[in-house]
């Protein structure tokens, strides 16, 4: 058995599937993932809870399988949060500085940041997660650590994630029914960025897109610190929809048709005057569908959420800076030729995600569809080496971890 102190569990609710990443950290920062559990979600659309006891009963399947793998018992989670409910912004904190010598001290730092966490909160939300950008000491700007400086206004700049305090505590309170605890609600966007952005992507400027079945996350990451982040409450779902009201067929053959016959790029001279023919269904005689039609209806949708993403960048004035590109996962990231699309829309180089500095199952690893769950993990062990450092006296903070 496993020290039960080092062990982190991360759960995610999805649209399409309930994942649990059990990991084990070590005395030294690294991580391993012992466990992986799984069940098909019910009660969850847009990434968000909407039927209380299915989705709790998956989640308990999940959690089942993910202890029997790892031969651990499960007490607590750090719990994956998404949805339309989410925002995302830059926010700005003004802390005087008080002291008789004018010297900023940690305390003055923890206060400008408190501060640009609740700067225009609306009511019902709460903090899901802040991650410090920079400092401006009166007018000196783009300090990184402002201790032992000489001021007299500190001004925190910290990207703020917020969400609606129930649809949060909805989830919460559906996974305590199970006797677990919930260590601390994390973005999702977030949590997959720690899993498969490394240190220097993240410094030369990097756009992480989380194609999920109900909902889409994106992080843009500049010099080494998140610059912009959102949710879309589109997804896979949404294009499989599109092709069944398009095309006349049910849902289950859009999604199959999707994983066999699907691009994500529409070529109009490939597939003109093609036909696929679909099995009918309750007696029904089989059917044929134009594959023009289908690559058509499924292009326009990814493309459609994609530019969302796009212009919603257009805001970021670094983002032209983006060196490292583009990185995919999700289930979405393993969609024909959605390379293509991406880097036809964003005109960067584009590759689907691998989890880096982590060891585990190569399939597990290399499967872009549990970089949020794993990531969930990563933020658990980043908790504990902060704790342990605190310990013996060394500031550090979440901040120094997101590739600084």
């Amino acid at each position: 058995m496993f020290d039960p102190g080092q062990v982190i569990v991360g759960l995610e609710i999805g649209t399409h599937k309930i994942c649990v990443a059990v990991g084990e950290a070590g005395p030294k920062g690294e991580l391993t993932i012992l466990g992986i559990g799984q069940c098909t979600s019910r009660g969850v659309r847009k990434g968000e809870i909407t039927d209380t006891q299915k989705a709790a009963e998956d989640i308990r399947t999940a959690l089942a399988e993910a202890e029997q793998q790892a031969n651990v018992e499960i007490q607590e989670v750090y719990l994956g949060i998404t949805g339309n409910h989410i925002t995302c912004e830059d926010s700005k904190g003004v802390h005087p500085i008080a002291s008789y010598d004018r010297t900023i001290t940690a305390e003055d730092m923890a206060d400008a940041v408190g501060n640009a966490k609740q700067f225009n909160c609306a009511a019902g939300n709460e903090v899901i997660d802040s991650v410090r950008q920079d400092y401006c000491v009166d007018d000196m700007t783009g300090v990184e650590n402002p201790i032992g400086l000489v001021g007299s206004v500190l001004t925190a700049s910290v990207h703020v994630i917020r969400g609606r305090t129930a649809r949060i505590e909805t989830a919460r309170r559906v996974v305590q029914s199970m006797q677990v605890s919930v260590a601390k609600p994390v973005f999702n966007g977030l949590a997959s960025a720690l899993a498969v952005l490394t240190p220097e992507q993240k410094r030369q400027g990097v756009l992480l897109i989380d194609l999920g079945a109900g909902a889409t996350e994106y992080a843009f990451f500049y010099g080494g610190m998140l610059r912009h982040s959102g949710v879309l409450p589109v997804g896979g779902d949404h294009v499989s929809n599109d092709l069944a009201c398009g095309l006349r067929i049910s849902i289950d053959q859009a999604e199959q048709l999707k994983r066999e016959i699907g691009s994500a790029v529409y070529d109009a001279a490939a597939v003109r005057g093609q036909y696929y023919e679909v099995p009918g269904e309750t007696g029904l005689e089989p059917r044929q569908i134009s594959l023009e039609n289908f690559q058509r209806i499924m292009s326009m949708r990814l493309e459609e959420t994609l530019e969302l993403i796009s212009r919603d960048l257009a805001r970021a004035e670094t983002f032209g800076l983006a060196q490292a590109g583009v990185v995919l996962c999700g289930g979405g990231a393993r969609t024909r030729d959605i390379e293509k699309l991406v880097y036809r829309i964003f005109s960067m180089d584009v590759v689907k995600a691998h989890t880096h500095a982590v060891s585990g199952p190569a399939d597990v690893l290399a499967n872009p569809e549990f970089a949020t769950a794993i990531g969930l993990v990563r933020y658990g062990a980043m908790r504990l080496q902060t704790r342990a450092r605190s310990r013996f006296g060394i500031r550090a903070t979440l901040q120094s971890l997101f590739g600084r």
